[in-house]
């Protein structure tokens, strides 16, 4: 895990998804909660390029706005506004 700050989340499990996964802890020596961000990374690693909402903002910086860097949040808000996302 990176040094990034993690934040708390809370998950509802079904009685016996929440047995498997401490079953499944438990054969790896680990915790769930590693079990869940581990599965969690997967997943979004997984991914297709195409589906990660970060590509959208991808070109904004042949715009010809001198000042997107300063104002990337003004031009993106407008963006979401207009429906160009």
């Amino acid at each position: 895990m990176s040094a990034l700050t993690k934040k708390p989340f809370q998950v509802y499990l079904r009685e016996d998804r929440l047995s498997a996964l401490r079953c499944i802890a438990d054969k790896r020596g680990t915790s769930v909660a590693l079990l869940v961000r581990q599965s969690i990374d997967e997943l979004i690693v997984s991914l297709p390029v195409a589906e990660d909402p970060l590509l959208d903002i991808v070109g904004l910086g042949d715009s010809g706005l001198g000042d997107l860097a300063e104002n990337h949040d003004r031009y993106l808000a407008e963006m979401e506004t207009a429906g160009q996302r």
